[in-house]
């Protein structure tokens, strides 16, 4: 069974998460397991540097960490069984990982239905799906696990 569990969030779509996030706290009760909840900041691009102030980044993390936290709240596992990480770099880079960090042995992953840009899978599961060192389950928004 899965004992350490973690979910990418996607703070601007938070329902997307929302299926990924019950089931890996379905999971984590059967096996007395633990989950994280990791949200990425992306790095600002070079030629916007000059347009934003040199806290922007740091500013993002710190209201991403608030909101993150808000999520983490409303998780039904003790507060002990559940972490919020918020990360500033590449989505799948630092989803990885934090799985690394924490051993997880499941990754757990909200996905869109697809569309032909994006067919199968985000980028972001994608990527996730190609590099884990553990398993990783892709729920589609409805709940449905992908079958890839």
């Amino acid at each position: 069974m899965f004992r350490s569990i973690v979910v990418p969030v996607d703070l601007a779509e938070v329902e997307i998460s929302q299926p990924a996030i019950a089931s890996a706290v379905a999971m984590a009760k059967q096996s007395g397991g633990r989950i994280t909840l990791v949200n990425v900041v992306p790095i600002m691009p070079v030629m916007m540097l000059d347009t934003v102030p040199v806290s922007y980044e740091a500013e993002v993390a710190e209201k991403a960490q608030s909101s993150l936290a808000e999520v983490a709240a409303m998780v039904d596992l003790p507060r002990d069984r559940v972490s919020a990480v918020v990360k500033i770099g590449g989505v799948y880079h630092e989803v990885l990982d934090v799985a690394a960090q924490e051993n997880a042995d499941l990754v757990l992953v909200g996905s869109h239905r697809p569309a032909m840009a994006t067919y199968l899978l985000g980028s972001n599961a994608t990527a996730i799906v190609r590099h884990a060192k553990c398993s990783v389950l892709v729920l589609r928004n409805d709940g449905r696990p992908d079958p890839a």
